[in-house]
């Protein structure tokens, strides 16, 4: 029991071995009476899991992949410790629905961790996403399974954390009746903001995960120098407060103080600002309603200028293909983000330049325009034929 008399709440978190995880269990571990976790899940990092299930004693570790799962299996007994190790997909919904867990955080990269998101959000449970690819390949879908379970969602990406702490707490989804005008989302620029378009199109893949203000893992760094990351949060943005297309803006602000904003029809604009560091939208979830420490180092304004400029899509085309994409519907938002895991991972090997990213999502979103997306199968055969085209279009370019 906590101090306050509550049961712990007990954490299935996926993907924790990365970036969110990693800081999820910080913050876990400032606040021991309160949080209980039941099992980690990751891909290939075997130390860190290791290192993770000797501090955390989970019930359950799970390895996406058989080999890495072996591995870790090993080093668990060699070890002694009091932790099943499980493997594959089949392994990530369960324990992500396990009885025992009231809450998910839901961090994996891409679209692999959306079975098992889904699952979670059938299953009735309190779902930390982190993962905004769940939202942008299977808005509707994921939205009528929280609806019909009666399951509660709140937001770690910072932009729309900050969304949800600016929107009134009875926030139903109604624009006009809550009087809310628009939605601004903020976008630091990433590491090419200044760049001509030149020099973005030959940028290195080491120059495109070098953020300016956050640390974040390899593949969402390239999406935030693409500006592809804030095309997906609009496309998130949609989903989760039921906003039409124009009532989402993006904005940018390169010192990522001001974390996103809600504007009302009575001109009031309130913004959720704080320090560039993940843990506070975590923190702020985990807790919720309650506000619990993050181990954040506090806010300093005095001698900060903040300054807001408008998206150069012509530079940063990613941010209009996203756009496009929620506004063709059906399975296109699952396309767009299919083709850009494919161009990103192959740019991140040094196959194709910079700019067969945008190109290769434009290719693929006009070949694939118009698909059913009323069932999972139906959107994970629309990423499956969306990774096929766009993997033929960047064979072309690498060779």
């Amino acid at each position: 029991m906590t101090a306050s008399g509550m049961k712990p709440r007990v954490l299935t978190i996926l993907g924790a071995t990365g970036t969110i995880g990693v800081n999820t269990l910080d913050v876990v571990a400032r606040h021991p009476d309160r949080f209980e976790v039941f099992a980690l899940t990751g891909a290939t990092q075997v130390e860190r899991m290791l290192e993770q299930c000797r501090t955390h004693r989970p019930r359950f570790a799970v390895m996406s992949e058989p080999a890495t799962a072996a591995v870790l299996r090993a080093r668990i007994a060699e070890e002694k410790l009091p932790v099943t190790v499980l493997e594959g997909a089949a392994a990530l919904i369960e324990v992500a629905t396990a009885p025992e867990v009231d809450t998910l955080m839901a961090a994996i990269v891409g679209a692999a961790g959306l079975p098992a998101t889904l699952a979670a959000a059938q299953a009735g449970k309190r779902i930390l996403l982190a993962n905004k690819e769940t939202l942008v390949v299977s808005g509707q879908l994921f939205m009528d399974a929280i609806a019909a379970s009666g399951a509660e969602l709140l937001p770690i990406d910072s932009e729309h954390n900050a969304i949800f702490q600016a929107l009134p707490r009875d926030f139903s989804g109604d624009f006009q009746q809550a009087g809310v005008k628009a939605l601004w989302l903020t976008a630091s620029g990433g590491p090419f903001r200044t760049l001509s378009a030149e020099a973005i199109a030959a940028a290195t893949p080491a120059q495109a995960v070098a953020h300016p203000n956050w640390v974040m893992g390899r593949k969402i760094s390239v999406d935030s120098a693409s500006l592809m990351n804030k095309g997906l949060e609009v496309i998130e943005a949609r989903w989760l407060f039921n906003a039409r297309p124009e009532q989402i803006k993006v904005v940018v602000h390169p010192q990522s103080i001001v974390h996103s904003m809600v504007e009302y029809a009575d001109g009031s604009v309130i913004a959720q600002m704080g320090t560039p560091d993940m843990r506070t939208p975590i923190a702020y979830a985990l807790g919720f309603p309650e506000r619990i420490d993050a181990g954040v180092s506090a806010l300093e304004l005095i001698g900060r200028q903040l300054t807001f400029e408008t998206p150069d899509t012509a530079r940063f085309p990613c941010l209009q293909l996203a756009f496009d994409a929620l506004a063709a519907g059906g399975s296109a938002a699952a396309v767009l983000n299919a083709a850009n895991e494919v161009a990103v991972a192959r740019f991140l090997d040094g196959a194709v330049p910079f700019s067969a990213i945008a190109a290769s999502i434009a290719h693929t979103l006009d070949t694939l325009a118009g698909g059913a997306a009323d069932t999972l199968d139906e959107l994970l055969e629309a990423d499956r034929q969306a990774r096929g085209v766009a993997g033929i279009y960047l064979d072309r370019v690498q060779g």
